[in-house]
This record gives structure tokens, C-alpha cells and sequence, in this order.
């Protein structure tokens, strides 16, 4: 290692949800070593991670994609991290049976105004009312009667029917519909361009050594993840891993590059991005 990333500090923030605790667990652990580098987590939600990384405050972070058409003059996606939906993705959800048209006439409670699935329902409903709540108060703000309807992120995609919520639309499935086939663009992790080269390839090496690992080390991970999970046994824990940690996080692929070219470039054409936004990955 050379000598002027000996003992860095690198400060790398993750959603405290399951998928992300599962893609970190190398490093956390200690089984991926960082010679040269001190890796310090930080634990927000994305919407936080989001502002954070706007503020240019964080090294390396989990970022919406949404908000990466901000932060890309700053910023440039590492190519491993992706959470992407394979024709499945963040749902709107309602007490009462409803329609898309009835969403229109709704306030939608959503996890953050830059989130990847904000970006998702605009480009589905156009302007439409929302209020943010922190992603984890959304399924039970519905559920209680306190939100008309809401946009459900991370586990609550798996658990929003045993509260007897009503699934309006899984935004994934609708999106995989627009695109033929295209999965939903919804996190990746970016790095601070100012760190330069050499510590970008290296903090890529770290992270896509932490993701394999869990990977290889399916269970331990696994166990490691259900503190993450806010009540959900193992096999739902497993099962929503499964959904947003396989081939395409370990590496984007020709699909997935081209699938948040697709998501921005349709943001912007939309009006909701106010410029176009040149996707760009390190190495």
C-alpha cells in the first residue's frame, strides 16, 4: 500500500436494513481486511445517506439513484452495491382496496423526496401529493389510518399484507412492464472523486471482496443481517436478501448500467430532473 493511503479513514454509510447489512458483513466482521485504511460505518437511512453525500460529508456511501443525478459532479458509482428489483420493487400500499387512478387523489407518505422509489411513482403518477416520513413509519402511519396511502421500502415490502394492507402497486413490476424487462434502478454506492484513483480502486476492492464474501458465507451473514431486520424471522430476512444481493450487485453488467441510464434519462425527460445526468462508473 502506498504510503499516502496508510491508516486513511474512509467513512462508508449504509441503510440499516438487511440487504445492506448483508453486503457490509465482510468488512464489518474483520474478514475483508483494508490494509492502509481505518473503514468507519455510518448507519443512516438512505434519505439521510442522501443528504449527507449532497453536503459532500461522506467518503464512499449508499446512494438513491435518484439523488446520484445531483451528486454525480462529486460522486462516481462504484461498480459493485447495486440493490436492484428484477421486475419487483417498493409498493404503494393502502388500508382499502384502490386503484392507480385513486393514488392521483392521495397524499403518498414516501421514505425521502431523493429516494430511487420517489422517482419511481413521479414517473408513474406525475405530480402527485406526498409527505416524507422516515421509511420504518410508513407501513404503520397507513395502517393506523394517519397516511392515506404509502410507499413502502426495504422489509415492509414483504410484511405490509399481515398488517392488512392492500397492495395498489409493486412499482418494480411496472417498471420491468415500461422498460421490456429492465430491473428497477433503486441504491448503489458512491465515492468522493477528490479521494482519487488510487483509493477508489482500492475501496472498490474492499467492497466487492465484502459482497462476495457474504455471498460465499450465505448463513453467517445471514445471521448477521437479521439484526437488521426489525422483528422478521430468518426466512423472511433470507428471502429478502435474496431479493436485492445476487449477481447484479457484485457487478451492474451491460443490463444493469443500462437500466439507471434508462431511469434518469426518463426522470429528465419527465421534467422531474432538471438536467440530463451522464452516468459514470470508477474503473
Amino acid at each position: 500500500m502506498h504510503a499516502e493511503t496508510r491508516g486513511r479513514t474512509i467513512r462508508i454509510g449504509h441503510s440499516p436494513d438487511p440487504d445492506d447489512a448483508f453486503m457490509f458483513y465482510g468488512l464489518a466482521s474483520g474478514h475483508v481486511p483494508t490494509p492502509g485504511y481505518a473503514v468507519v460505518p455510518i448507519l443512516k437511512d438512505i434519505e439521510s445517506l442522501n443528504r449527507l453525500a449532497l453536503e459532500g460529508a461522506i467518503e464512499v456511501t449508499a446512494v438513491s439513484f435518484h439523488a446520484y443525478a445531483y451528486l454525480a459532479d462529486r460522486y462516481v458509482l462504484l461498480p459493485c452495491g447495486a440493490s436492484m428489483g428484477e421486475g419487483y420493487g417498493p409498493l404503494v400500499v393502502t388500508r382499502a382496496p384502490a386503484s392507480v387512478k385513486d393514488l392521483r387523489r392521495m397524499t403518498i407518505a414516501v421514505p425521502g423526496a431523493l429516494t430511487s422509489a420517489t422517482l419511481a411513482l413521479r414517473l408513474l403518477l406525475g405530480e402527485v401529493l406526498t409527505v416524507v416520513l422516515p421509511f420504518d413509519r410508513i407501513l404503520e402511519a397507513v395502517a393506523r389510518g394517519e397516511q392515506e396511502a404509502g410507499l413502502l421500502i426495504h422489509e415492509g415490502q414483504l410484511t405490509y399484507g399481515a398488517r392488512g394492507l392492500h397492495k395498489v402497486i409493486d412499482l418494480g413490476e411496472w417498471w420491468a412492464r415500461e422498460t421490456s424487462g429492465l430491473p428497477l434502478p433503486l441504491g448503489g454506492n458512491a465515492i468522493r472523486r477528490d479521494l482519487g484513483a488510487r483509493a477508489i480502486a482500492d475501496v472498490a476492492g474492499f467492497l466487492h471482496k465484502s459482497i462476495a464474501f457474504g455471498l460465499e458465507h450465505r448463513e453467517e451473514a445471514l445471521t448477521y443481517a437479521l439484526g437488521f431486520g426489525r422483528g422478521i424471522g430468518r426466512p423472511l430476512a433470507d428471502r429478502f436478501v435474496g431479493m436485492y444481493v445476487n449477481d447484479l450487485t457484485l457487478d451492474y453488467g451491460v443490463v444493469g448500467r443500462r437500466a439507471i441510464e434508462t431511469f434518469l434519462r426518463r426522470g429528465h425527460e419527465a421534467g422531474i430532473l432538471p438536467r440530463p445526468v451522464a452516468v459514470e462508473f470508477a474503473g
